[in-house]
């Protein structure tokens, strides 16, 4: 069965994002490389983050996120008990891979002078709802594949965007965190 549509609306609270130039970006990104550089080159304990989010149940099987200053909804489609008010677990997941690469191909662009103009990626999942619903433990609850179309927008050529490619693929937090099993521990407490 097929959850998704080919054209889900944009609900209009998605906040506006700056338009940056080229020259600004780039300046951007070279101040903050740098600071963290010697940061991390000053004190290599630096370097260690730790990111933290909540949740809160909300509606049928919605959550209300808060992550730092942001809050964000995630719900399910109404053949999975949600409201369909918000993109759904999965698909945050896709989202977070993709913004994800985004901010790696930008980083890594500018640092090895490999000009980029635009970047553009789709992303698809394949999952199958058997475990999830308890009919056949036999099968992964989650991703059984990923594809990421990536369109690399400049006056480069398709060699030196596949070597970007790679060194993408090397250093992408998120995509390690979709390739590479991580420990997870969970404490289940009373309210």
């Amino acid at each position: 069965m097929t959850l998704l549509t080919d054209a889900p609306s944009i609900p209009s609270t998605i906040p506006a994002i700056p338009v940056v130039s080229i020259a600004e970006r780039a300046e951007r990104l070279d101040t903050a490389g740098s600071a963290w550089s010697e940061r991390i080159t000053a004190d290599p304990s630096a370097a260690k983050l730790t990111f933290r989010a909540s949740g809160i149940a909300e509606g049928s099987v919605a959550t209300t996120i808060r992550a730092g200053k942001h809050r964000f909804v995630v719900d399910e489609p109404s053949a999975l008990a949600g409201d369909d008010v918000a993109a759904s677990p999965v698909e945050y997941a896709l989202g977070a891979l993709i913004s994800c690469q985004v901010v790696v191909y930008r980083l890594y662009a500018r640092a090895l002078g490999i000009r980029l103009l635009d970047i553009a990626i789709e992303a698809e999942g394949d999952l199958d709802a058997r475990n999830l619903l308890g009919l056949d433990d036999t099968v992964r609850p989650g991703f059984s594949a990923v594809r990421l179309t990536i369109t690399l927008t400049g006056p480069e050529s398709a060699e030196r965007y596949e070597y970007l490619r790679d060194v993408v693929d090397a250093h992408c937090p998120v995509l390690d965190l979709f390739q590479n099993p991580t420990p997870v521990t969970a404490t289940v407490r009373k309210g």
